[in-house]
């Protein structure tokens, strides 16, 4: 079999690449049985790529021709996520094992497959904005940005030691790269912990600059990715949109696990929550496949609850989840009282059977949540929970700007989740300065990958060495 060693497009290993994996590319095992491709392996290549809204027709295509082409020429997968309110890019999410290799470029490269599409995806939608800037000056230079979301645990290889790699990168491809780790997308929100990665410059140094960005990549995946598909809304390479209650009928309803999230609404925000005849809610219950209640209390001064639910299938998206962080806003009340001060508080009831699994032993796992949102998260009993609540219920606060309160929302709920579908890996889904490590992945404290000379290659999941493993607490 033809070497699955990753090479430049100009068919030689630069500098910092060698100075990262060691005497070569480390060699990927693929040591998962896979056969259902909805599933994202420990051990594939997975690249998510922004595309701008207005330029994605390019690589869906009339019916989703195009995007069927990539996938069968490739041999790779890809889902394209859908578009968010107020966001201007969707998540193209490529990933493939290595079992197969592409020939890439002119000169045959051997590349996984992922990567061949990654090019493909990235000409298609480089060749429309040329298209688009073909009426501007002919005399200035074209200017190609790309973006890309990389797990907090992975993105240590494109930095390096020092910012050593980067910098590299930087002066052997004059393009500019950067990684931003604040104001992120509204698409990055859900994983709450992605950076975003940009390239900027003329086309063909963009170019480079993502061929070595997705080497790197390619060779030091993060043990976060099994949970990409899952924990996103997506939209698969298909002509129309696969409603969830449609895909959920396909399997038998009895076995799926009912999950819910119940919010305590300020009074003064019902009628925010419900909108103009109903026409907000019922937006949300029908582009999110979501069941929504509203419960008001006695007395119209009273708090009331907005409770979400419903039937679901592990591995799929999730219409409660997508529901209550589009809902939280809404269902916040703001605590500043500088009108200047952005700050919101958002309030959930949750059963105190489960509280556990968002503590965790001896409060680490509350403590990592705050430490990596930077938002204040509460856990309120008797005397301070609301009266509308069930004496079987607890109060979980979060308080902090929009931000920092969407991802914390993200953290608990994804948390709550794992634990209703008893999941002891669940807490994978969280891609955290502090990971949780999954007992069934296998993963150990020692390195994963073997350098060509036998030795293993360093974990440049830097930030996570000195954190210690926990497990889910039920």
């Amino acid at each position: 079999m033809a070497s699955s060693t990753v090479r430049n497009v100009h068919g030689k290993r630069s500098s910092f690449q060698s100075e990262f994996t060691g005497n070569g590319a480390s060699k990927r095992r693929n040591l998962h049985d896979e056969t259902d491709r909805n599933v994202i392996g420990s051990e594939d290549t997975v690249y998510r790529y922004l595309c701008p809204v207005k330029k994605t027709g390019s690589i869906i295509g009339k019916g989703g021709e195009i995007a069927k082409q990539i996938r069968s020429e490739t041999k790779s997968n890809m889902r394209i996520k859908q578009a968010l309110p107020g966001c201007e890019e969707r998540v193209v999410t490529i990933y493939s094992t290595s079992d197969e290799l592409n020939h890439f470029g002119d000169d045959g490269e051997i590349v996984c497959p992922a990567l061949d599409a990654l090019f493909k995806v990235h000409d298609m939608i480089v060749a429309e904005v040329n298209e688009d800037d073909d009426d501007d000056d002919l005399g200035d230079k074209q200017t190609v940005t790309v973006r890309m979301l990389v797990p907090s645990d992975q993105i240590g290889c494109v930095i390096g030691k020092g910012g050593q790699v980067i910098q590299n990168l930087r002066n052997e491809t004059n393009a500019q790269i950067r990684v931003i780790k604040d104001n992120l997308p509204a698409c990055a929100l859900t994983l709450s912990h992605d950076e975003l990665l940009q390239i900027i410059g003329e086309p063909l140094i963009v170019r480079e600059a993502l061929y070595q960005v997705a080497s790197l990549l390619h060779d030091n995946p993060s043990r976060f990715q099994h949970s990409l598909l899952s924990s996103q809304s997506t939209l698969m390479h298909q002509p129309s949109k696969i409603s969830h209650r449609n895909h959920a009928a396909r399997r038998d309803l009895a076995d799926a696990t009912e999950f819910c999230v119940s919010f305590i609404c300020p009074a003064e925000n019902v009628g925010g929550v419900i909108g103009k005849g109903g026409g907000f809610i019922n937006q949300i219950r029908q582009e999110t496949g979501a069941t929504i209640r509203v419960t008001t209390s006695e007395s119209e001064e009273d708090d009331s609850i907005i409770f979400i639910s419903s039937k679901e299938f592990y591995e799929d998206q999730s219409p409660t989840v997508n529901a209550a962080i589009r809902l939280q806003e809404r269902c916040s009340e703001k605590v500043g009282t500088d009108t200047n001060d952005s700050t919101i508080s958002t309030r959930l009831l949750v059963s105190s059977s489960n509280i556990g699994c968002l503590i965790g032993k001896g409060g680490a796992v509350i403590s990592e949540m705050r430490s990596v949102t930077r938002a204040n998260i509460r856990i309120l009993q008797k005397e301070n929970v609301p009266k509308i609540a069930r004496e079987d219920e607890e109060m979980v606060q979060i308080t902090g700007n929009p931000d920092a309160a969407m991802k914390a929302l993200t953290q608990v709920i994804l948390r709550l989740r794992a634990n209703a579908f008893d999941m002891n890996h669940g807490l994978v889904l969280l891609p955290t300065s502090f990971p949780y490590i999954s007992q069934v992945s296998g993963s150990s404290n020692k390195p994963k990958y073997a350098k060509q000379d036998g030795s293993k290659d360093q974990d440049y999941g830097r930030l996570n060495l000195n954190s210690k493993r926990r497990n889910h607490v039920s």
